[in-house]
Protein backbone atom coordinates (compact mmCIF):
# COMPACT_ATOMS: atom_id res chain seq x y z
CA UNK A 1 0.00 0.00 0.00
CA UNK A 2 1.34 3.45 -0.92
CA UNK A 3 1.67 5.95 1.93
CA UNK A 4 -0.46 8.97 1.05
CA UNK A 5 -0.05 10.79 4.38
CA UNK A 6 1.06 14.43 4.16
CA UNK A 7 4.77 15.21 4.19
CA UNK A 8 5.56 16.37 7.76
CA UNK A 9 6.73 19.96 8.15
CA UNK A 10 9.05 20.54 11.11
CA UNK A 11 10.83 23.49 12.68
CA UNK A 12 14.58 23.38 13.30
CA UNK A 13 15.63 24.52 16.74
CA UNK A 14 18.37 26.47 14.94
CA UNK A 15 15.59 28.65 13.48
CA UNK A 16 14.90 30.21 16.88
CA UNK A 17 18.55 30.78 17.91
CA UNK A 18 19.51 32.30 20.33
CA UNK A 19 16.31 31.10 22.00
CA UNK A 20 16.38 27.60 23.50
CA UNK A 21 14.84 24.22 22.66
CA UNK A 22 11.91 24.63 25.06
CA UNK A 23 10.87 27.83 23.27
CA UNK A 24 11.22 26.06 19.91
CA UNK A 25 8.85 23.25 20.89
CA UNK A 26 6.34 25.73 22.31
CA UNK A 27 6.48 27.92 19.20
CA UNK A 28 6.24 24.95 16.84
CA UNK A 29 3.04 23.82 18.56
CA UNK A 30 1.53 27.31 18.61
CA UNK A 31 2.20 27.89 14.91
CA UNK A 32 1.01 24.44 13.79
CA UNK A 33 4.22 22.63 12.85
CA UNK A 34 4.19 18.83 12.92
CA UNK A 35 7.46 18.48 14.81
CA UNK A 36 10.96 19.69 15.56
CA UNK A 37 14.47 19.01 14.30
CA UNK A 38 16.87 19.30 17.22
CA UNK A 39 20.21 20.95 16.60
CA UNK A 40 22.58 19.63 19.28
CA UNK A 41 24.02 22.76 20.85
CA UNK A 42 25.22 24.18 24.16
CA UNK A 43 21.61 24.23 25.40
CA UNK A 44 21.74 21.10 27.63
CA UNK A 45 18.17 20.12 26.71
CA UNK A 46 19.31 19.44 23.14
CA UNK A 47 21.71 16.79 24.47
CA UNK A 48 19.34 14.96 26.82
CA UNK A 49 16.89 12.38 25.52
CA UNK A 50 14.61 12.48 28.55
CA UNK A 51 14.15 16.24 28.38
CA UNK A 52 13.51 16.13 24.62
CA UNK A 53 10.96 13.33 24.95
CA UNK A 54 9.19 15.28 27.70
CA UNK A 55 8.98 18.37 25.48
CA UNK A 56 7.75 16.35 22.51
CA UNK A 57 5.05 14.71 24.65
CA UNK A 58 4.01 17.98 26.29
CA UNK A 59 3.59 19.74 22.95
CA UNK A 60 2.34 16.68 21.02
CA UNK A 61 5.10 16.93 18.42
CA UNK A 62 7.42 14.50 16.66
CA UNK A 63 11.20 14.80 16.73
CA UNK A 64 12.03 14.21 13.10
CA UNK A 65 15.80 14.57 13.15
CA UNK A 66 18.83 15.15 15.31
CA UNK A 67 21.41 17.50 13.81
CA UNK A 68 24.80 16.30 15.02
CA UNK A 69 27.19 19.00 16.36
CA UNK A 70 29.39 19.07 13.25
CA UNK A 71 29.24 22.82 12.63
CA UNK A 72 32.35 24.96 12.85
CA UNK A 73 31.15 26.61 16.07
CA UNK A 74 30.38 23.22 17.65
CA UNK A 75 33.82 21.67 17.21
CA UNK A 76 34.40 21.27 20.95
CA UNK A 77 30.91 20.03 21.79
CA UNK A 78 30.86 16.32 22.76
CA UNK A 79 34.62 16.14 22.48
CA UNK A 80 36.97 16.33 19.53
CA UNK A 81 36.35 12.90 17.98
CA UNK A 82 34.01 13.47 14.99
CA UNK A 83 32.86 9.85 14.84
CA UNK A 84 32.10 10.01 18.55
CA UNK A 85 29.81 12.98 17.89
CA UNK A 86 27.94 11.14 15.16
CA UNK A 87 27.56 8.01 17.30
CA UNK A 88 26.22 10.02 20.25
CA UNK A 89 23.78 11.72 17.87
CA UNK A 90 22.66 8.30 16.62
CA UNK A 91 22.14 7.12 20.19
CA UNK A 92 20.12 10.25 20.94
CA UNK A 93 18.05 9.80 17.77
CA UNK A 94 17.31 6.20 18.72
CA UNK A 95 16.12 7.25 22.18
CA UNK A 96 13.79 9.98 20.90
CA UNK A 97 12.69 7.91 17.86
CA UNK A 98 13.98 10.38 15.28
CA UNK A 99 14.23 8.93 11.80
CA UNK A 100 17.34 10.81 10.70
CA UNK A 101 20.66 12.22 11.91
CA UNK A 102 21.84 15.21 9.90
CA UNK A 103 25.60 15.65 9.45
CA UNK A 104 27.94 17.93 7.54
CA UNK A 105 30.89 16.44 5.61
CA UNK A 106 34.32 16.85 7.25
CA UNK A 107 36.26 20.09 7.12
CA UNK A 108 39.34 20.03 4.92
CA UNK A 109 41.66 20.01 7.94
CA UNK A 110 40.00 16.81 9.25
CA UNK A 111 41.85 14.68 6.71
CA UNK A 112 41.93 11.43 8.67
CA UNK A 113 38.19 11.66 9.32
CA UNK A 114 37.54 12.57 5.68
CA UNK A 115 39.48 9.64 4.25
CA UNK A 116 37.03 7.09 5.63
CA UNK A 117 33.95 9.30 5.77
CA UNK A 118 31.83 7.73 3.03
CA UNK A 119 32.48 4.21 4.31
CA UNK A 120 32.10 5.22 7.94
CA UNK A 121 28.70 6.79 7.32
CA UNK A 122 27.49 3.69 5.52
CA UNK A 123 28.71 1.39 8.31
CA UNK A 124 27.06 3.40 11.07
CA UNK A 125 23.79 3.81 9.19
CA UNK A 126 23.62 0.04 8.83
CA UNK A 127 24.62 -0.59 12.44
CA UNK A 128 22.12 1.83 14.03
CA UNK A 129 19.38 1.43 11.43
CA UNK A 130 18.92 5.21 11.36
CA UNK A 131 19.43 7.30 8.23
CA UNK A 132 22.48 9.59 8.27
CA UNK A 133 21.58 12.45 5.95
CA UNK A 134 24.82 14.06 4.71
CA UNK A 135 24.12 17.68 3.77
CA UNK A 136 25.12 19.34 0.53
CA UNK A 137 27.55 22.14 1.35
CA UNK A 138 29.38 24.91 -0.54
CA UNK A 139 32.78 26.52 -1.08
CA UNK A 140 33.72 29.31 1.28
CA UNK A 141 33.89 32.50 -0.77
CA UNK A 142 35.23 36.00 -0.26
CA UNK A 143 34.68 38.21 -3.26
CA UNK A 144 36.04 36.39 -6.31
CA UNK A 145 38.04 33.91 -4.22
CA UNK A 146 36.70 30.50 -3.24
CA UNK A 147 38.15 27.88 -0.89
CA UNK A 148 37.14 24.25 -0.87
CA UNK A 149 36.24 23.88 2.81
CA UNK A 150 34.91 20.31 2.87
CA UNK A 151 36.32 16.87 2.18
CA UNK A 152 35.76 14.58 0.40
CA UNK A 153 33.62 17.29 -1.24
CA UNK A 154 30.54 19.52 -0.80
CA UNK A 155 28.28 17.97 -3.46
CA UNK A 156 26.68 14.65 -2.40
CA UNK A 157 26.06 13.74 -6.04
CA UNK A 158 29.77 12.97 -6.27
CA UNK A 159 29.67 10.29 -3.57
CA UNK A 160 27.65 7.10 -2.94
CA UNK A 161 25.85 8.24 0.21
CA UNK A 162 22.69 6.22 0.73
CA UNK A 163 20.97 9.15 2.46
CA UNK A 164 21.27 12.90 1.86
CA UNK A 165 19.87 16.03 3.50
CA UNK A 166 19.06 18.50 0.73
CA UNK A 167 19.56 22.09 1.92
CA UNK A 168 18.20 24.71 -0.50
CA UNK A 169 20.14 27.63 1.00
CA UNK A 170 23.40 25.67 0.81
CA UNK A 171 22.68 24.82 -2.83
CA UNK A 172 22.20 28.50 -3.63
CA UNK A 173 25.48 29.45 -1.93
CA UNK A 174 27.22 26.77 -4.01
CA UNK A 175 25.64 28.07 -7.23
CA UNK A 176 23.62 24.86 -7.64
CA UNK A 177 19.98 24.78 -8.72
CA UNK A 178 18.15 23.05 -5.86
CA UNK A 179 15.52 21.51 -8.14
CA UNK A 180 18.21 19.98 -10.33
CA UNK A 181 19.91 18.69 -7.19
CA UNK A 182 16.65 17.14 -5.97
CA UNK A 183 16.07 15.46 -9.31
CA UNK A 184 19.64 14.14 -9.48
CA UNK A 185 19.57 12.76 -5.93
CA UNK A 186 16.25 11.01 -6.44
CA UNK A 187 15.22 8.82 -3.54
CA UNK A 188 18.58 9.29 -1.81
CA UNK A 189 17.09 12.51 -0.37
CA UNK A 190 15.81 11.51 3.06
CA UNK A 191 15.46 14.97 4.62
CA UNK A 192 15.06 18.55 3.35
CA UNK A 193 16.09 21.87 4.85
CA UNK A 194 13.79 24.54 3.47
CA UNK A 195 15.14 28.09 3.38
CA UNK A 196 15.54 30.67 0.64
CA UNK A 197 18.51 32.66 -0.65
CA UNK A 198 19.63 35.14 -3.28
CA UNK A 199 22.72 33.03 -3.92
CA UNK A 200 25.22 35.30 -2.18
CA UNK A 201 28.43 33.98 -0.61
CA UNK A 202 26.64 34.17 2.74
CA UNK A 203 24.54 31.13 3.68
CA UNK A 204 21.36 33.18 3.98
CA UNK A 205 18.55 30.80 5.12
CA UNK A 206 15.81 33.30 4.29
CA UNK A 207 12.09 32.79 4.76
CA UNK A 208 10.99 30.75 1.71
CA UNK A 209 9.53 33.06 -0.90
CA UNK A 210 11.70 35.99 0.16
CA UNK A 211 14.67 34.94 -1.99
CA UNK A 212 15.19 33.84 -5.58
CA UNK A 213 15.43 30.06 -5.26
CA UNK A 214 12.96 27.54 -6.67
CA UNK A 215 11.64 26.55 -3.25
CA UNK A 216 8.06 26.06 -4.45
CA UNK A 217 9.20 23.84 -7.32
CA UNK A 218 11.30 21.70 -4.97
CA UNK A 219 8.28 21.16 -2.70
CA UNK A 220 6.09 20.29 -5.68
CA UNK A 221 8.77 17.79 -6.78
CA UNK A 222 8.67 16.16 -3.34
CA UNK A 223 4.91 15.72 -3.59
CA UNK A 224 5.08 14.37 -7.14
CA UNK A 225 7.79 11.84 -6.23
CA UNK A 226 6.02 10.81 -2.98
CA UNK A 227 8.87 11.88 -0.75
CA UNK A 228 8.93 9.81 2.44
CA UNK A 229 10.98 12.09 4.67
CA UNK A 230 10.53 15.37 6.54
CA UNK A 231 10.72 18.99 5.37
CA UNK A 232 12.31 21.14 8.06
CA UNK A 233 12.24 24.94 8.07
CA UNK A 234 15.80 26.10 8.69
CA UNK A 235 15.48 29.88 8.67
CA UNK A 236 17.82 32.48 10.13
CA UNK A 237 16.04 34.68 12.70
CA UNK A 238 18.95 35.58 14.98
CA UNK A 239 18.63 39.34 14.43
CA UNK A 240 14.83 39.42 14.70
CA UNK A 241 12.80 40.47 17.69
CA UNK A 242 10.38 37.92 19.12
CA UNK A 243 7.25 39.08 17.28
CA UNK A 244 9.11 39.39 13.98
CA UNK A 245 10.63 35.92 14.40
CA UNK A 246 7.27 34.33 15.10
CA UNK A 247 5.68 36.07 12.11
CA UNK A 248 8.55 34.92 9.87
CA UNK A 249 8.26 31.31 11.00
CA UNK A 250 4.46 31.37 10.61
CA UNK A 251 4.97 32.68 7.07
CA UNK A 252 7.53 29.92 6.45
CA UNK A 253 5.10 27.22 7.55
CA UNK A 254 2.28 28.67 5.43
CA UNK A 255 4.59 28.65 2.38
CA UNK A 256 5.49 25.01 2.96
CA UNK A 257 1.88 23.96 3.51
CA UNK A 258 0.73 25.79 0.38
CA UNK A 259 3.31 24.25 -1.95
CA UNK A 260 2.99 20.79 -0.44
CA UNK A 261 -0.75 20.94 -1.12
CA UNK A 262 -1.64 20.91 2.59
CA UNK A 263 -4.23 23.68 2.48
CA UNK A 264 -6.29 22.35 5.38
CA UNK A 265 -3.39 21.53 7.71
CA UNK A 266 -2.53 23.63 10.79
CA UNK A 267 -0.55 26.74 9.90
CA UNK A 268 -1.59 26.73 6.24
CA UNK A 269 -2.74 30.33 6.54
CA UNK A 270 -0.84 32.98 8.48
CA UNK A 271 -3.00 33.95 11.42
CA UNK A 272 -5.53 31.23 10.52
Amino acid sequence: MTDTSPIPVHLSSSSVYPENAAYCFDLAQRLGYDGVEVMVWTDPVTQEAGALKALAELHELQIGAIHAPTLLLAQRLWGWDPWGKIERALDLAAEVQAQCVVVHPPFRWQRGYAEGFVEGVAQRQAQWGIKIGVENMFPWRSGARAMQAYLPGPDPRDFPYESVTLDISHAATAGVDALDLARDLGDRTCHVHLGDSFGSFMDEHLVPGRGSQRCAEVLDHLVTTRFGGVVTLEVGTRKMKTAEREEALAESLAFARQHLGQHDRPGARVGG
